[in-house]
């Protein structure tokens, strides 16, 4: 399964309104995980069976929480049992139509 999540401070005390250091304790979360994953400029990804995968969107929530007493979270599945390498597969598919074009 796939899950693309986006979280982040609905508040921040940045005078530029910059989220970087929340999102960077959120993705530490994902990277500590040990889940096959990718960020993104607007989502993460992360790899893998859906408890493991919505323990970690939790942690990173929380984690984001740390900063901010309200937080903002968006998540999209893709969910497919039986198939694994999906995080890569799926981009991988459509590069091969690109190059047939």
């Amino acid at each position: 399964m796939l899950f693309a999540f986006s979280v982040a401070p609905s508040t921040t005390d940045d005078p530029n309104g910059s989220v970087s250091e929340a999102v960077a304790a959120a993705l530490k979360v994902v990277q500590d995980s040990g889940l096959p994953h990718e960020l993104g400029s607007m989502f993460t990804t992360v790899e893998g069976e859906w408890d493991e995968c919505m323990a970690v969107i939790k942690h990173a929530t929380e984690a984001v929480a740390r900063f901010s007493p309200r937080v903002s979270l968006v998540v999209k599945a893709d969910i497919r049992p039986g198939y694994d390498g999906q995080i890569t597969a799926k981009v991988a598919r459509v590069r091969e139509h690109l190059k047939e074009s």
